[in-house]
Formats: C-alpha cells, structure tokens, sequence
C-alpha cells in the first residue's frame, strides 16, 4: 500500500471563479489533511469545462499522492467530475447499482421521484471504491491510478465534511507516518513587522517552524511541527510557544480560536464583572461580536448606537458643549461615551468607539480614519487615538480594526486590574 505524504486539492464550479460562491471547503480540507499528517502542496479552482478539469487532475497527479476534489457530483450536464476522471485515468463509466439504490432511496426520504438524469449519479469510473454520502444523492469515489489516489467529494460542505470523516480519513491514517500539528498564538496592540523582528530567530528555524499572518489589528504567529503523535507534536512545540510569550506576553491574548472578544469573556467571568459598550462608527459591531460568545449574557449588559451628536447627548449624556467644543470624533466625547454608558447600565466597564469610517467625511483635521476608543470603570476613564488612515478606501476595514482595538484596550485594562 503506497504512502500518502502529499496533497493537492481542485475545487470544481465555475460559480466558484465567478466569485458567487466563496471556496470554504479547500480550507477545511487542508486543516483536516494536516492534522492527518498530509502536506497540501497546491489550490486548485476550475470550471466547469472538461477539458480545463482533466488538465487540472492530470497536473495535481503529476505532483501529488493524494487528489481530492470537491464539487461536479450533480446530476446535470455541467456537473463533469467523474465523467473527467474516467478520461484521465482511461477506465470507462460504468453504472454502481449500490449507488442508483442510493439516489432512490434519498428521492424515497425527500417524498419524490427521480428522474432519469438522476441516475447519472450512480456513474463512476470502473474500479472506483463509493464513498457513501447519508446526506445526499451524491456518492463520492476513492480511485488509485498510477501511483496516486484520488478521492471525489460533492461541493455541499455539510455532505463533504461527514463524507471525508468517515471514508477518507481512515483510509489517510493507514497510508501516513506522524502528524502535522499546528498552534496559533494570537496577539494585538503591536504590529506585524514590530512583532516579527523580537522573534526573527525563531521565525528562521526549520522545526518546529514559526510564521507570522496579520489582519485587522491583529496579529497571529503559527507554530507548526510534524511527529510520530500529537503527544510527542506539542511537547516539541510547548519550549518554541514558552519563548516567544516570554518576549511577547504583554501583547498575548490567547491561542488556536481564542478571539478578543472571548478572551475580554473570560477575564469579566473569572472577576465577575459587566460590561456596557457606546458605539458610533462601529454601528453595533462591538455588541455583536461580544455577543457571539455563548454565554456572554453573564458579563455583557447593554450596547448602544449612538450615531448622532443627539444621540450621544441624549442616550450617552455627552454634554452638548463638549461636542461643540471638540467635535463627535474626540478624546473628551469618547471618555464621555465610557463614562455615560457605564452610569445608565450600572456596568463595571463602558467601552466606546467613536470615528470617521468614511470613504466620505473627513476633513484635514480629521481626515477618514481618525477613531478615538474609550474605556471607563470605577477609577476614571481614557481614551486612545488611532489613525486608521491606511485603510481609508475601506469601511469595513475601519470599523473592523476600530472594534479589535477597543476590545484590546479593555482586555489591557482587565489585565491591569487583575494584576493590581
């Protein structure tokens, strides 16, 4: 039985190279393939055009050990994969009876009939090994030819996703030696260049290996090693993540899928205190985020949009000449937002945002871009100026970064706090 040590994975659909569908399922693959102790070499997307994906199989079989594709299982006349696979691989479709029992008996469950072009479901290149599919009409198939194995999935992620559980990754486990284990530690408040020159030593070394990715305000560095278990993975990577909390700490907010937002979670739970938030530019992004947290109805109290300079002077109590002196979009108006939103909530903390998100609005003084975040609690308030001016073409890039760095200043004063 040969060994699988490489992968490549070709996504099929045209709507895919369109952009009307966002390609989920090659990042799911790699993260499974990986953890499997599988390297995925290459992405692949191609349409719908038969000779486009035989090229693309052809080329993937060429360099890999392992092809999985995702999508043409359908029963229309674009939906080509196997009909594909049966061109390369030279081996004729033939007719499975298990898998035209199969698309019966899922019409059966759905309460109706198929029709003939169903049926073309239940073709596959001869030799082909069915992968079942519980979810759907569409089986997939495992098939070896010269030295690579290929493995077919429907483009549903839910069916994908059950399917290469039960099929494919057993038969990955027999074929790989070790594991790929990767872990991701996650920081903010300092930049990705600033963040990869304290640890540039570590960043170069071959293994366990270390490397930076960066987005909106924050910063992530994935340390990623290979061995016999993933016992024996972690305690080769547990003296790499040691030495660089060690240079980085202040900056650690948490690991693998810890987010600002559950991380701010978890420091109120642990104190047991609340939170309240004022938002302008953000438009309820804090309180949405806050509250994608199970359970975040423990800590979290109340969110207010405060858009208009009424607004914040009638819901906020930002006194009306503070915005006429200074401007929304100020030092003193977003320690009032803090302040105002923790009074009215009875909170521990008032968290605000107040900011141009342009693409209009800006002026010389304040141009798109310029956010102010507020914090307040029980010893007084501040705020911090931000220029997000880089990103001035981009509102939603704005907003974005605005709620990852009001989150990072209330995470900094909880730290502060608990440390005290």
């Amino acid at each position: 039985m040969q060994k699988i040590s490489n992968a490549e994975i070709v996504a099929i659909g045209t709507e895919i190279l369109l952009g009307d569908l966002v390609d989920t399922n090659s990042a799911w693959l790699s993260q499974r393939l990986a953890a499997l102790g599988v390297n995925v070499y290459r992405h692949t997307a191609v349409g719908d055009n038969r000779e486009r994906i035989v090229a693309a199989l052809g080329e993937a079989a060429a360099r890999s050990d392992l092809v999985v594709t995702t999508g043409g299982l359908g029963p229309t006349s674009d939906d080509l994969t196997h009909e594909c696979l049966s061109l390369l691989t030279g081996r004729p479709l033939a007719e499975y009876p298990e898998a035209r029992r199969h698309v019966d008996e899922m019409f059966r469950r759905f309460g109706r009939k198929p029709t003939p072009s169903n049926y073309k479901q239940a073709l596959f290149p001869q030799g082909s090994r069915l992968i079942p599919n519980p979810l759907g009409t569409a089986m997939g198939a495992l098939l070896e030819h010269e030295g690579t194995l290929f493995a077919t999935f429907p483009g549903v992620p839910g069916e994908m996703r059950t399917m290469f559980e039960e099929t494919l990754a057993p038969a990955i486990r027999e074929r790989t030696e070790g594991t790929i284990v990767s872990r991701t530690l996650w920081f903010a408040g300092i930049g990705e260049s600033a963040l990869a020159e304290r640890v540039q030593d570590l960043l170069d070394a071959r293994d366990p290996t270390v490397a930076p990715l960066a987005g909106e305000g924050k910063v992530r560095l994935r340390i990623t090693t290979r061995a016999a278990t993933p016992e024996e993975a972690r305690k080769k990577m547990e003296p790499v993540e040691r030495e660089i909390l060690s240079r980085l700490g202040r900056y650690y907010f948490g690991r693998d899928d810890e987010t600002l937002e559950s991380a701010v979670g978890r420091l109120l739970r642990e104190r047991g205190e609340t939170l309240a938030v004022a938002e302008s530019c953000t438009g309820g992004l804090l309180a949405k985020r806050l509250t994608d947290i199970p359970g975040s109805s423990e800590y979290f109290r109340e969110g207010i949009v405060a858009y208009s300079n009424e607004a914040k002077e009638r819901l906020l109590m930002v006194p009306r000449e503070v915005l006429a002196e200074h401007g929304a979009v100020s030092e003193p108006v977003a320690r009032g937002m803090a302040e105002g939103v923790r009074k009215l909530s009875g909170a521990d903390y008032g968290l605000s945002v107040t900011g141009i998100a342009g693409p209009g609005g800006g002026t010389e003084e304040k141009p798109v871009g310029l956010v102010w975040v507020g914090v307040a609690d029980g010893r007084g308030s501040e705020a911090v100026r931000l220029d997000l001016s880089a990103w001035a073409r981009s509102r939603a890039a704005i907003r974005e970064r605005s709620a990852n760095m009001a989150l990072d200043l209330l995470r900094r004063t909880l730290k502060k706090a608990k440390e005290a």
